[in-house]
């Protein structure tokens, strides 16, 4: 039964491996409840988790977390010594806390981007785990550690990516790391009090075309000339005759005087 568990784990981890780029070390968010079941079962945590999981593990929970601890008494004093161990991430209520399933809710942002493993053993923050995709969840059953099967909206996410309506997450790293290789993208600090490079553009096509000689057009028929009638010239050639005329005027006058 054990090594059946652990294939199914091996399973499901290798779905949001592939599909939600989930990495070691991973971060597992834990609440209270998840603590007080584990004590109950006897259960090592920080032991038993990263051989279930079989990779680094970083467990971690937030202030509102135990703060809801030390409101319900004593009842979950070692639940709370338990969860005080972790690391205790930042969250948006460090002045007025609020329940831990509606912080934990808060931490995954609605798309789970910093890639957390949540666990817990609420009902209300199960279901709200349920509604958004990429969103692992550990809970405690009959004496041992469970990752549950990926839920129907990281079905639906996986769908529509390998339909083509969405980019991967492990898509759009790499098409980041390809741009920042070849110079497309930069980092924001690069960015700023630098010029773009205009890059070199090919010539206009319609620019290296040879200009088209223009056609002439017909020419006009000869006018007959009738009997009788003087032949009329252009301008220029009247010009070049009565240039002619002028310089054959004086030697006819030399010819006569002789």
């Amino acid at each position: 039964m054990k090594i059946k568990r652990q294939k199914i784990a091996k399973k499901t981890l290798s779905f949001y491996k592939y599909n939600f780029n989930f990495r070691e070390p991973y971060q597992v968010l834990i609440d209270g409840t998840f603590c007080q079941a584990a004590l109950k079962n006897k259960i090592q945590i920080k032991e038993q988790m990263p051989k279930y999981l079989m990779g680094e593990v970083h467990l971690c929970t937030t202030n509102c977390a135990l703060k809801e601890l030390e409101t319900l008494g004593k009842e979950l004093v070692g639940a709370r010594i338990i969860l005080q161990r972790y690391q205790v991430r930042k969250c948006e209520h460090m002045k007025s806390p609020v329940p831990a399933s509606k912080c934990l809710l808060s931490m995954l942002e609605g798309t789970n981007p910093h890639h957390y493993f949540v666990a817990t053993q609420d009902y209300k923050l199960t279901t709200g785990l349920q509604k958004i995709p990429g969103a692992p969840l550990l809970y405690i059953i009959q004496n041992t550690m469970v990752l549950e099967k990926p839920s129907q909206s990281s079905l639906d996410r996986v769908q529509a990516i390998q339909m083509g309506q969405l980019v991967s997450p492990v898509e759009q790293q790499s098409l980041r790391s390809l741009k920042e290789e070849q110079g497309i993208t930069k980092k924001d600090g690069d960015r700023r009090g630098t010029k773009r490079k205009r890059k070199p553009h090919n010539p206009n096509p319609l620019s290296c075309l040879k200009k088209k000689k223009k056609k002439k057009g017909p020419t006009p028929p000869l006018k007959k000339i009738e009997p009788g009638q003087k032949r009329t010239r252009s301008k220029h050639k009247k010009r070049k005759i009565q240039g002619e005329n002028h310089a054959a005027a004086p030697l006819a006058k030399k010819s006569e005087s002789n």
